[in-house]
């Protein structure tokens, strides 16, 4: 206890009993106690405070958890449901020659002229993909 031994604590009782004398020694006694006993349950209180503001703050991390879940979760739900992402429409779905076209132009080679129009819209498609989709300058002479 605080490091002190028996002998030292006879020592203080001793130095206390001349001090204070034989008849308040009791109420002194009586009043350290009490002292003793408040500053415990102050300390228990405020143990127990701290506790509660974990409780609450795990509490609300949780709730935060759930709640940016349930957002994910419902856009996701509305994204499958449209097909939108952040309002756009995906693009039309290609057939199968067309993606063919868009891997051979994404791959630095050339193909062979398209010869419907709906190759053709794939082909331009898959060329403005392929410049990152930055606007082509298209040079007048004057």
């Amino acid at each position: 206890m605080f490091g002190i031994g028996f002998s030292e604590l006879l020592l203080i009782m001793a130095i206390a009993l001349i001090v204070v004398g034989p008849s308040k020694l009791p109420d002194l006694a009586r009043a350290l106690g009490r002292g003793y006993a408040e500053f415990k349950r102050a300390t228990d209180e405020l143990k127990e405070t701290f506790d509660q503001d974990d409780t609450i703050r795990d509490i609300k991390n949780e709730f935060h958890s759930a709640k940016e879940q349930l957002f994910l979760e419902r856009t996701f739900t509305q994204t499958a449901e449209t097909g939108l992402v952040h309002g756009v429409s995906p693009p039309p779905p290609f057939p199968p020659a067309a993606a063919a076209a868009e891997d051979t132009s994404l791959a630095g080679s050339t193909s062979p002229a398209a010869s419907s129009p709906e190759e053709n819209s794939a082909q331009s498609l898959a060329d403005s993909k392929a410049h990152d989709g930055a606007p082509q300058n298209k040079s007048t002479t004057r």
